[in-house]
């Protein structure tokens, strides 16, 4: 009954057929469907897409850690997951070690290993869960890398009025530090999310959660001067209500904000690494150094624990010496 409601869903699962698709993009079609297990991860992929709710992004993650895996299946003649055996998975993951992978890709892929096996268990294509004996490596954690305030505002007033696109790019990146959101939830951003009145955003985070982040007054204001000035001139009749638009008049992607927070950040003279993400990181760590509360922050960040946003308590030294100075006993 379970292998015959897997087919069912298979069937309806045709909207998300470009999800799926996108996974198979790096290797042509006809190697892919050479893979003895490609049935079965494309069944995997549907399951997480339309059965678990996860993002297209997350879903695109599992393709391409998977497909990695299908290639060793396929070196080792495994041509059914009930023939995957532990040692086969272990001896995968030392090759990852002998490429050079970092402990966190190795991780990742182990992960996404787990979930195809745990889903072969609920379908009935596995007999027995593997997944308790397969032991993970040990990740460092690592603190992100955040700016000072004073380099932000220089990226911040980075784009040159003289740009074609100067309304639109202040207007991302005023968007970005001011409320920590992602390039994705940027990138699906729409003119009916936002309320300037009130002065706060809705968004769609990973796996669909909706949550409202507060606009400052100076990124209302960037913003509403791009919708009234530039943005009228970009609209098409395929631009829907999309916020950020291309020249062509498409939403922006979120590969394009990335790939334009790097080029101004290049340009203020600022560290290679710094992305959209950097940004978020100085959103939450500028936000907790003002004094805001960790719930407050992991509420507009999205976080589902607050032991992701903790980590922010360890990168803002200053704080942590302020506290220590003014409670302790003896400073």
């Amino acid at each position: 009954m379970q292998r015959q409601s897997v087919r069912k869903f298979k069937i309806r699962d045709s909207k998300f057929e470009p999800v799926i698709s996108a996974c198979e993009q790096d290797l042509p079609p006809a190697d892919i469907k050479t893979f003895p297990l490609h049935r079965d991860v494309r069944s995997f992929l549907n399951y997480l897409t339309v059965e678990a709710g996860l993002s297209n992004n997350t879903v695109l993650g599992y393709g391409r850690d998977l497909k990695s895996f299908l290639k060793y299946c396929k070196s080792n003649n495994i041509s059914e997951l009930r023939r995957i055996e532990p040692v086969l998975i272990q001896n995968y993951l030392r090759i990852l070690s002998k490429e050079q992978k970092s402990e966190s890709s190795i991780k990742r892929s182990l992960v996404a290993i787990r979930m195809l096996l745990r889903f072969g268990k609920l379908t009935g294509l596995l007999e027995d869960d593997l997944t308790s004996i397969l032991e993970s490596p040990k990740v460092w954690q690592k603190l992100p890398s955040i700016c000072s305030k004073g380099q932000i505002i220089e990226l911040l007033n980075t784009p040159s009025p003289d740009e074609p696109f100067y309304f639109r790019d202040k207007a991302m990146l005023e968007l970005l530090y001011a409320t920590g959101i992602r390039a994705s939830e940027i990138a699906g951003l729409k003119m009916s999310d936002f309320n300037f009145n009130i002065g706060y955003l809705r968004c769609l985070g990973k796996g669909n959660r909706e949550r409202v982040v507060p606009i400052g007054k100076v990124a209302i204001a960037a913003t509403n001067e791009y919708l009234a000035k530039l943005r009228p001139s970009l609209v098409k009749p395929f631009s829907g209500d999309f916020l950020l638009l291309s020249r062509t008049g498409r939403p922006m992607s979120r590969i394009e904000i990335w790939r334009l927070v790097k080029k101004y950040a290049v340009r203020a003279g600022m560290p290679g690494n710094v992305t959209v993400h950097t940004l978020r990181h100085c959103f939450a760590t500028h936000m907790l150094a003002g004094g805001a509360d960790l719930r407050s922050i992991q509420e507009m960040l999205g976080h589902v624990d607050i032991a992701t946003t903790q980590i922010y308590t360890h990168v803002d030294h200053e704080r942590l010496r302020n506290i220590h100075r003014k409670f302790h006993p003896r400073p």
